[in-house]
């Protein structure tokens, strides 16, 4: 199928710009500490919020009064593997890039969890979250 110039052009600024995109994190550079999951879950208090999402480990006690959405979800989520949490609610690229600044470590091997989310550029040039 022919589509005009300009379109063609946009879509193969979506697709490189889908196919960059990462949404899972997986570029934070690694701080070398590892905590398993039964430690995260020690930190589970609006005094002392961790959560692992995409694998990472955050600890997001100083973002309790800043969060958008309100605390309660923090709190709700707080000691948990939260990937689907944070994915379900659609945060932005702004979003995640604040995220990064609460990165403390990995999560260990053991408690690992499949990637919750990938980004696929759709055949209208779009990107969609799988």
């Amino acid at each position: 199928m022919n589509y005009p110039l300009e379109s063609q052009l946009h879509h193969a600024q979506a697709e490189s710009f889908s196919k960059n995109l990462d949404i899972t994190m997986d570029s934070q550079k690694s701080s070398g500490k590892i905590f398993k999951l039964e430690e995260v879950a020690l930190h589970n208090s609006a005094e002392d919020i961790w959560m692992a999402i995409h694998n990472k480990v955050y600890d997001i006690t100083k973002f309790i009064d800043e969060h958008p959405g309100g605390m309660e979800v923090l709190i709700e989520n707080a000691g948990l593997e939260a990937t689907y949490a944070f994915e379900d609610v659609g945060h932005s690229l702004d979003a995640r890039d604040l995220l990064s600044q609460y990165y403390i470590g990995d999560l260990h091997e053991e408690d690992r969890t499949a990637k919750a989310a990938t980004a696929a550029a759709t055949e209208e040039g779009g990107c969609v979250i799988l």
